[in-house]
C-alpha cells in the first residue's frame, strides 16, 4: 500500500508542481509540498496537498535548506520540482533521505550546462557549436549575432543567495552587453550558436544505466515565441534514430529516475539543447497519455524491483496551458521587435488558438481542481505582465 507512504515536492510555484501532485495522489501517495513563505502558488490551492512554508532561497538559501531539511524528515521521500529546489536538496539534505532527483554527480550534471554538451557530444548527440566565454572579455571573436547566451549553471548560489537566470536570444551588440552586465562577473555563461527549429523532447525513466519507457513531445508554441517554454505541445513517437544515442547518454552518465532531453529539431538534425533532471513542465501531456512518471520514479526509489505498469500506446494528443497561452497571444500581437526569425501571424496564432478539438486536454486540469486551473491561469497571466513591469 502506497497509502502510509508520503512524498515532499516543491518548491510549490514550479510550472510542474500540480502535475506532479496529481500523479503522486493518483498512485495512493500523501503529499505535501515546501513553499516559499508568502510567495502565491497555484499549488497551495489544491485541497489534498499539505503546504510547508519555508524561507525563499532567494532571500536566505541557509535558512531555506533548513527549513526543507525539517520537514524532508517527516516524509519517506523528497523530490525536487525545479532546478533551484534540485541544489536546495543537494546541499540541504542529508545522503540519507531519500530523493527522488538527482544526488551528487548527478546534481552537477543537472546543474551545469556545459557538462551535459560535453556528455551529449560524447555520446554522439549533435550539439550546436558553444564556448564558454568570462562577462569581462565580451562577445567571443568570431561569434556572429544573432546567438543564445546561457548561465552555465542553472542555479548559483551569490552572497547567501539564489539565483535563476535562464538563456536569451541576442540579436545585436548592445542586447548581448546588456545582459551580460545584468549577470554580472561572477555568472558563469556560454555562447552558443542559435538554430532555427522546432523544439522538441525525449522523456523517460533511468534504471540500471537503462533508459525505458520513454516518450515524446514537439512544440506547437512557446510563451514567447522568441524562445521560451512551450504554451502548447502535442504528442510524437519517439525517433528511432535517437533512441540508441539517449540510451548511451544515459548510461554514460550513470543517470537514474526521471529524465528529459530537450532537443532542437532542424532540418534532419536532432540538435541537443539540455537536460532536464527533475519533473519538466509539460508533464500534464505525459500524464494525459498515461505515462505517470512521478508516481513510477517514486516507486522504483522505494522498491528497486518495483513491477510498473507496460508503456501505453501512442495516441495522437495536444496539451495547453491556458495562462502561458494567454501570455503567447500577447506576444504576438505586441510583434517581433529584435526577433531574428518569421513572426507568427496575428491570423494563424488567432485561428490555432480557437480551434477546438477532441484531442485536446488542458494543463492541472483534472477532476476536483477546478479552482487551481482557474487561479494558476491568473496567476500566470499577473506574473508574465503586471508582475514583470513591477521588477
Amino acid at each position: 500500500m502506497t497509502g502510509s507512504r508520503s512524498v515532499l515536492i516543491g518548491f510549490a510555484d514550479a510550472l510542474a508542481g500540480p502535475e506532479v501532485a496529481a500523479s503522486l495522489l493518483a498512485a495512493g501517495y500523501r503529499v505535501a509540498s515546501f513553499a516559499r513563505r508568502g510567495k502565491p502558488a497555484a499549488l497551495k490551492r489544491h485541497p489534498d496537498v499539505e503546504i510547508v512554508d519555508v524561507t525563499a532561497p532567494e532571500d536566505d538559501f541557509a535558512e531555506c535548506a533548513e527549513g526543507v531539511a525539517a520537514a524532508a524528515g517527516r516524509h519517506d521521500v523528497t523530490m525536487p520540482l525545479d532546478d533551484l529546489a534540485v541544489l536546495t536538496c543537494e546541499r540541504g539534505l542529508d545522503q540519507e533521505v531519500l530523493v527522488s532527483g538527482p544526488r551528487g554527480e548527478q546534481a552537477k550534471l543537472a546543474l551545469d550546462k556545459r557538462l551535459q554538451l560535453r556528455a551529449a557530444a560524447e555520446c554522439d548527440l549533435a550539439v550546436p557549436p558553444w564556448l564558454e566565454f568570462s562577462a569581462a572579455d565580451g562577445l567571443p571573436d568570431g561569434w556572429e549575432l544573432p546567438l543564445v547566451v546561457k548561465p552555465a549553471l542553472a542555479a548559483e548560489c551569490i552572497s547567501g543567495r539564489l539565483r535563476r537566470v535562464g538563456p536569451r536570444l541576442v540579436a545585436t551588440s548592445a542586447e548581448f552587453h546588456d545582459l551580460v552586465e545584468a549577470w554580472g562577473p561572477t555568472t558563469p555563461a556560454l555562447v552558443q550558436r542559435w538554430v532555427r527549429g522546432r523544439g522538441a523532447g525525449v522523456f523517460g525513466l533511468a534504471h540500471r544505466g537503462t533508459p525505458h519507457r520513454l516518450s515524446a513531445h514537439r512544440r506547437l508554441r512557446m510563451m514567447n515565441p522568441a524562445g521560451s517554454g512551450s504554451s502548447a505541445c502535442a504528442s510524437a513517437p519517439v525517433p528511432d534514430e535517437l533512441v540508441a544515442p539517449v540510451g548511451r547518454f544515459v548510461n554514460a552518465v550513470g543517470w537514474r529516475g526521471m529524465f528529459m532531453l530537450e532537443l532542437l529539431r532542424s532540418g534532419d538534425t536532432w540538435w541537443f539543447m539540455e537536460l532536464n533532471g527533475r519533473p519538466w513542465g509539460s508533464l500534464a501531456l505525459t500524464r494525459r497519455l498515461g505515462y505517470e512518471y512521478p508516481a513510477w520514479a517514486v516507486a522504483q526509489l522505494l522498491n528497486d524491483s518495483a513491477a510498473l505498469p507496460e508503456p501505453p500506446p501512442f495516441a495522437d494528443l495536444t496539451c495547453r496551458h491556458l495562462g502561458r497561452e494567454i501570455i503567447h497571444l500577447l506576444f504576438v500581437l505586441r510583434g517581433p521587435r529584435s526577433y531574428p526569425a518569421d513572426w507568427p501571424s496575428r491570423r494563424a496564432t488567432l485561428k490555432a488558438m480557437l480551434r477546438s478539438e477532441d484531442d485536446t486536454a488542458w494543463y492541472n486540469l483534472t477532476p476536483g481542481t477546478r479552482g487551481l486551473f482557474a487561479y494558476d491561469t491568473w496567476r500566470t497571466v499577473v506574473d508574465q505582465t503586471w508582475g514583470r513591469l513591477r521588477r
